[in-house]
């Protein structure tokens, strides 16, 4: 059987390629998550896995040490298989601001992701718009430009 992976790359001092058994090594989180899809009406599961906060944590984000505020200006890109991709801010994770429990699922249902990937989910979000299948990339950006002046602007 062949092991999905995913990337986690950026701004991080150890990037790590992980599968769903890789994943199985951070605390594991369970909640009970009720999608309302305008197509099927609400769609009810329950997802297992790490918190993504843990992951990224343990990858070394690059925060500068001395600012606590320096943790604001990243993002979290994530990636899927199937084209779908999804944004967060790391103060959406982080249990200094927002502490959402975002988790990246390694089983949905009881059943094991290991061939699929995990599946990032966001129990707070209603409608399920950031639930991503398959992880393939999860990114961490603090170098991003805001507010600079383009040459044609």
């Amino acid at each position: 059987m062949t092991l999905a992976e995913l990337a986690l790359t950026g701004d991080l001092a150890r990037p790590v390629r992980l599968t769903v058994p890789d994943l199985l090594a951070w605390p594991q989180h369970r909640v009970r998550v009720g999608f309302e899809c305008a197509t099927s009406g609400t769609q009810h599961h329950r997802f297992a896995g790490p918190l993504l906060y843990d992951v990224l944590s343990d990858a070394g984000p690059g925060f500068d040490p001395v600012r606590r505020k320096d943790r604001l200006r990243f993002l979290i890109a994530v990636d899927g298989t199937d084209g779908h991709r999804a944004l967060l801010s790391w103060a959406e994770i982080d249990p200094d601001f927002a502490h959402a429990p975002v988790l990246l699922a390694v089983s949905i249902d009881d059943t094991p992701l290991d061939r699929h990937g995990p599946q990032l989910v966001l129990p707070q979000d209603r409608c399920g718009a950031r639930h991503i299948s398959g992880i393939n990339a999860i990114r961490l950006d603090g170098c991003y430009r805001c507010g600079t002046r383009t040459p044609t602007g």
